[in-house]
């Protein structure tokens, strides 16, 4: 007898879809119906059927293109396998996880304005700057943005909450990476930058509830730009199959 761990929503959305392209309902080369379409159908949110959508194609089940749709790829019986077995949940998503930063990064935010020393301040002041260098190096901003919520962390002078925030981008596995790469445009990423700037200049004014405001407004940001319609079967197929109708998330 094996333990029987529970599959986060998003795993079960991919299990099923996967299951019906194994079955033949959705073949190689055809198109899925969109995103709102299937969550519908399912009786799911949208957020949770992009996470499904997304751990598939990391699966190689299906091909996201952006502006066209999303394409049944006819991937290998190991990504089949890889989109449903409870041993590969890859962890949280990333909008339980932007939910989860929200709630714990405001409050930091709030705490450094209060604690924030004037070395705070500069190491903060440096990691927008070289966010600001890095706006072409994709790699390079990542690690500076961590630096940035790490050391706003730091500043609150609790060790332990720098450890939580560390913690939270440690989280930020596959599924987010492919997620973030699929919206990211020198246009967001200028934006994030700015972002940034507004929560350095709310902690540098010790302005608690200004910085909690300013966390808060640039992870909701996040949050729509991931939920944004990019085009991905929009051009769908107009009705879905009797099994797609049938399918329920469990």
């Amino acid at each position: 007898m094996q333990t029987v761990e529970p599959l986060r929503l998003y795993r079960q959305i991919a299990g099923q879809i996967a299951a019906l392209i194994e079955s033949g309902e959705f073949a190689a080369g055809s198109r899925l119906p969109p995103e709102r379409e299937l969550a519908t159908l399912l009786g799911v949110s949208r957020t949770s059927v992009r996470e499904a959508i997304i751990s598939l194609e990391i699966a190689g089940l299906v091909d996201v293109r952006v502006g066209s749709g999303i394409f049944v790829t006819g991937g290998s019986a190991r990504g089949r396998r890889g989109a449903t077995e409870a041993g590969d949940d890859a962890g949280p998503g990333p909008f339980e996880l932007l939910a989860a930063r929200k709630l714990v990064e405001g409050e930091i935010a709030a705490l450094a304005a209060k604690e924030a020393t004037a070395a705070d301040l500069a190491a903060l002041r440096a990691c927008v700057e070289r966010m600001e260098a890095a706006v072409e190096d994709f790699a390079t901003r990542e690690a500076t943005d961590r630096d940035f919520h790490v050391g706003l962390a730091r500043a609150t002078g609790n060790g332990s909450l720098e450890l939580v925030v560390e913690g939270l981008w440690n989280q930020r596995a596959e599924l987010w990476k492919r997620t973030q790469l699929h919206f990211h445009t020198r246009k967001l990423a200028e934006t994030t930058i700015r972002d940034h700037a507004t929560i350095l200049k709310a902690v540098a004014s010790h302005d608690a509830d200004g910085a909690r405001e300013a966390m808060h407004r640039h992870l909701a940001r996040v949050e729509r730009e991931f939920q944004r319609d990019e085009g991905a079967g929009a051009r769908g197929t107009r009705g879905a199959t009797p099994a797609a109708r049938r399918a329920k998330a469990a």
